[in-house]
């Protein structure tokens, strides 16, 4: 080989990785959700892959798989293991739960999960070990939290309500560990109410206006969260003040949502899929926590209640909806 010809075969060797990803085989990223993803977290989640060169259609082929209920989950889950996907993501828990038994070989991403650590899908932040990791969506003491949000807008709230899913690992969990520990230290009774499917959410609203409770607690869920309208709805209904995870309820007619920013949270998965294709394992990757946290206050629903928002709690917002 002559010298120029070395020269120029040895520099096409050392294009950046990113480059050489871009013009090489396209990888597979398999995404298991339970109905369409909102709108502001799926462009943030492509923003995210984009952030780090990786471009759905281009270098990467992301196939999404949408259970219409939990219980479908596991077959969704093994059509998904079975195209071979170089990773996986879990937007939820149930998927997330769905995918670890579907799965121990390839890695896989959750995103927006409660406690990782206490449901068992990783043994620690830090060292996660086995195929999984990714970034959780609360902190210790998020409940208590939530709790004083709600007494600061209701004072004489004395029972406040839960609606849980008992379908839900990280819902069982925070009922097991959670509740009674808040109730004591800031003196609440916490009645729990649950709902599984839509149709029970009707149900579990009229339980807790039967059971008097001054206020509600609507714990994240995707069977809450795709039927965010109607949530608002039955809590205006029955006259409870309510706070929510997500700020789509805020903006669907609910009093107030309190919760860590999701879209951020899938922004930054954009970071474990990129270290994952370029060869790290997913129990070298220590799962992250919410960094922002956003807490939104609809007025109008404010003034239909009768409350009046304390100027505290509006300087604390992140958003005030008029």
């Amino acid at each position: 080989m002559k010298r120029r010809e070395f020269i120029t075969a040895s520099a096409a060797l050392l294009v950046s990785p990113r480059r050489s990803l871009a013009q090489g085989t396209r990888r597979r990223v398999g995404f298991l959700a339970m109905d369409v993803v909102e709108p502001t977290i799926q462009k943030t989640w492509l923003e995210g892959l984009r952030n780090h060169g990786w471009i759905d259609g281009k270098n990467l082929t992301i196939e999404y798989r949408y259970a219409p209920s939990q219980d479908r989950l596991p077959a969704f889950a093994a059509q998904l293991v079975a195209l071979s996907p170089d990773l996986l993501i879990a937007p939820n828990t149930q998927a997330a739960f769905a995918l670890k038994s579907a799965t121990t070989s390839i890695p896989i991403v959750c995103v927006s999960v409660g406690d990782p650590v206490g449901l068992g899908l990783v043994q620690s932040l830090s060292h996660p070990g086995g195929n999984i990791t990714g970034v959780a969506s609360t902190v210790p003491g998020f409940v208590a939290k939530e709790i004083e949000i709600l007494r600061e807008m209701v004072p004489t709230a004395s029972k406040i309500a839960v609606l849980a899913n008992p379908g839900n690992p990280i819902h069982r969990l925070i009922v097991a560990e959670e509740l009674s520990p808040a109730a004591q230290k800031l003196g609440v009774a916490l009645p729990i109410v649950e709902a599984t499917t839509a149709e029970e959410l009707d149900i579990a609203f009229a339980s807790a206006a039967t059971q008097h409770a001054d206020a509600i607690i609507v714990l994240g869920d995707a069977s809450t969260f795709n039927n965010a309208a109607r949530v608002t709805a039955l809590a205006a209904k029955h006259r409870l003040p309510a706070i929510y995870v997500f700020r789509l309820f805020a903006a669907n007619g609910g009093l107030i949502s309190y919760g860590p920013d999701i879209p951020d949270l899938f922004f930054r998965a954009g970071g474990y899929v990129d270290k994952i294709l370029k060869g790290t394992k997913p129990s070298d990757l220590p799962v992250e926590q919410p960094t922002k946290f956003e807490l939104v206050i609809n007025m109008k629903a404010a003034k239909a209640l009768g409350l009046t928002v304390p100027p505290t709690l509006l300087a604390q917002a992140n958003e005030v909806i008029e």
